[in-house]
């Protein structure tokens, strides 16, 4: 995601590595980032639509602008006291992104760093020396600095105990028969564990279910997460890189993000499972065969006249029926840049869905944090056929791609379709931080405190030094027991309004900061929630900063230490960077 402003072109470089994904925030070698491209909101506000109005624009909860700066309305809840403990877990990781675990009975974990390797901490909190995944060789050359590239996201499958099938996103060199100048080609890969080395991958065994080209580097999503509702496997993609949904490969006009004809700026939905072609329609087989082509023969011009990816819907996997553009495709209007809509979007108007995650319990939820750009970030309960307004609107305030240091002065609250569009339940300024880093609903045991609650947080408020903060967010009354409708077809604004979001105090370091960058949570079997930081911010492999911690129970808050009181197998001088957490 772009943070974008005439004044900090420095912040563009090196600001948002946010967890996984921040990727979340930055441009790649680019410069005059606010020109138009021909960009106006005049065709959506000429939109009648009769959609209710589902944007939570005005809430009392909802970000605001003042002084030119925008601002959280943080609450404070009385009956919760958001407090947690910090217990590491295991440390020497570059940049790490995400960590998941697969119920397979072992207790592992598995933290994913953006260099391209997967690491394996066992039961006994060991992190194994050889990678679980290693895809280094693969991928694209990214920067040491910044970037928002890189082994983003891997996933599990839900039957990985039998079958040892396991998911990535990563960003590799750009293909041969993608647009030249182009910036890189993001894959997402089947892959098997080797069966005789159950802490290992099968390189070979690499299956590419999807190619999809980038114009630019920033922007990607990346996140992969299999729904433990419907077993579908969950792709998160941004709106192709950049700032304001403008430039090489974007929809003059309307951008990518409202545009159904392309998966930018989109959450895809596939079954990889039931791939024989009676699974599919005629529209998904013809879709993939054309696409299944690479397009080779096209021309490869910034802007190419046909689509710039490449899938294998019907033999790699299929698309589910009831995903909302299967069997009825939408209007196609003169605004979009192709004649037909990929049967495999279930949601979309995204600007960098860079942290995505199921809720475990409860009514098991779709949650996106989607990066933001001048102002406004924000944290959308996702549901199937539903527009999340990017770039009608940024966060709930209305967005001009023209003039982008403010919200716009109007905007419509419905698509190009006159569907509803939908606001987030969390909306936060930049007074916390630079870019949101997306988490967990917490269904763990060890602080009953945060049952029910969206754990979050802030990449940082500083480019320069970490300084992280977590956020717990509190659903409204009756949220949690009722049941979400199953499309947003049928969403009202109760069932969309927005929580209550609160810092959370770190209580053996008595501080509501980190000190150290925010790049990700991450949940395990067991349903206890983990965090991830670094102190450097970017994917730089001369350095091993990142560390993985686990939430604990509060502990009293005592004297500030010069030196923690760790466990495990801790160099002096990284325990002086652990000042204050609980072990």
């Amino acid at each position: 995601m772009t943070k974008v402003t005439l004044v900090i072109a420095s912040f563009l470089i090196l600001a948002l590595i946010a967890g996984a994904g921040a990727q979340q925030a930055g441009l790649s070698n680019v410069s005059n980032i606010n020109e138009s491209s021909n960009q106006t909101t005049g065709s959506m506000q000429n939109m009648s639509g009769n959609a209710t109005d589902l944007t939570n624009a005005g809430s009392m909860l909802a970000a605001a602008f003042q002084d030119n700066a925008s601002r959280t309305n943080l609450t404070t809840i009385p009956s919760f006291t958001a407090d947690i403990g910090l217990e590491l877990v295991a440390q020497n990781f570059t940049s790490p992104m995400m960590v998941t675990s697969p119920d397979d009975g072992t207790g592992r974990l598995f933290v994913v760093d953006q260099i391209g390797v997967v690491k394996v901490v066992d039961a006994n909190g060991t992190t194994l020396p050889e990678p679980f995944l290693d895809l280094r060789g693969n991928l694209a050359n990214i920067s040491p600095t910044y970037d928002e590239r890189g082994l983003l996201s891997i996933a599990f499958h839900p039957d990985y105990r039998t079958n040892g099938k396991v998911y990535a996103f990563y960003s590799a060199p750009l293909r041969s028969e993608a647009p030249e100048e182009w910036n890189c080609t993001n894959h997402i890969s089947e892959f098997q564990v080797d069966p005789g080395n159950p802490n290992q991958v099968n390189i070979s065994s690499e299956k590419v279910l999807m190619y999809i080209d980038k114009p630019y580097q920033n922007h990607n999503g990346g996140q992969l997460a299999f729904s433990p509702a419907d077993g579908y496997l969950y792709i998160s993609l941004g709106d192709g890189g950049r700032a304001n949904d403008v430039g090489n490969g974007h929809t003059p006009g309307i951008g990518n993000a409202q545009d159904l004809t392309k998966i930018y700026g989109k959450i895809l939905r596939i079954d990889v499972d039931n791939v024989t072609a009676g699974n599919v329609t005629a529209q998904q087989n013809a879709t993939a065969t054309m696409t299944a082509t690479g397009n080779a023969s096209v021309n490869r011009t910034a802007n190419p006249p046909d689509p710039t990816w490449t899938t294998f819907a019907g033999s790699l996997y299929s698309v589910p029926a009831d995903n909302p553009f299967v069997g009825t495709q939408p209007e196609i209007l003169d605004t979009y840049a192709y004649t037909s809509v990929p049967p495999e979007i279930y949601a979309y108007g995204f600007r960098n869905p860079a942290y995505m995650a199921f809720d475990s319990g409860g009514n098991n939820a779709l949650f996106i944090a989607d990066a933001g750009q001048n102002l406004f970030e924000e944290v959308d309960v996702v549901l199937n056929g539903g527009n999340y307004g990017w770039h009608i609107r940024e966060g709930t305030h209305c967005f001009d791609p023209n003039a982008t240091t403010a919200p716009g002065k109007s905007c419509n609250i419905t698509g190009l379709q006159g569907e509803p569009l939908i606001g987030p339940i969390f909306e936060g300024g930049h007074d916390l931080g630079v870019v949101v880093v997306g988490g967990n609903v917490y269904r763990g045991t060890a602080v009953t405190g945060l049952q029910g609650r969206y754990l979050f947080g802030y990449w940082s408020d500083s480019r320069t030094v970490g300084n992280g903060t977590i956020l717990a967010a509190t659903p409204p009354a009756g949220w949690a027991e009722g049941a979400l409708p199953q499309t947003s077809a049928s969403l009202t604004p109760d069932e969309n309004a927005m929580w209550e979001a609160q810092t959370v105090n770190i209580t053996a370091r008595n501080n509501e900061t980190l000190g150290a960058f925010l790049r990700g949570f991450g949940e395990d079997t067991n349903q206890d929630l983990y965090v991830l930081t670094n102190d450097v911010g970017g994917p730089d492999p001369s350095t091993s900063t990142g560390k993985l911690w686990k939430i604990v129970p509060p502990t009293a808050a005592g004297p500030a230490a010069t030196t923690p009181a760790v466990t495990g197998n801790v160099t002096p001088a990284a325990a002086g960077n652990l000042t204050g957490y609980t072990t």
